[in-house]
């Protein structure tokens, strides 16, 4: 898999090869994400990133955000700031700031999809 963490100015984290994704859900669930998981889009709470690649373990602490699967077996999480350092875990912001952030940082992530699949139809002509 490839694991991409995205935030509204640039690519933090871009890892090929992946075999596992640990990400903690908004609905308080761990989830693992495997080679071929369903296509899914969930909101994420702070919490440690785990992956795993060549069966070496990686961990990045980061705050809450969106999480997209895609069928082409990319992992993409959208995230509102920089990567945190070991343990720095902040306590949550009031649910209406916190709604407002994600909403934000879906709408740019979606915006910069469109774009991306925009860029494969200006070649079309269309009559």
């Amino acid at each position: 898999m490839l694991l991409i963490i995205l935030t509204p100015v640039k690519e933090l984290l871009q890892a090929r090869d992946v075999s596992r994704v640990q990400v903690q859900l908004a609905d308080d669930v761990g989830l693992g994400i495997y080679p071929g998981h369903a296509p899914l889009l969930a909101e994420t709470v702070a919490a440690p990133l785990r992956y795993e690649v060549g069966g070496e373990e990686h961990e990045l602490q980061l705050d809450a955000g969106i999480l997209h699967i895609l069928a082409n077996e990319e992992v993409v999480l959208y995230v509102p700031g920089e990567l945190r350092a070991q343990g720095d875990l902040q306590a949550e912001k009031p649910e209406s700031a916190r709604f407002e952030r994600l909403a934000q940082t879906l709408l740019a992530a979606l915006d910069g999809q469109s774009h991306r699949a925009g860029d494969s139809e200006d070649d079309e002509v269309t009559t």
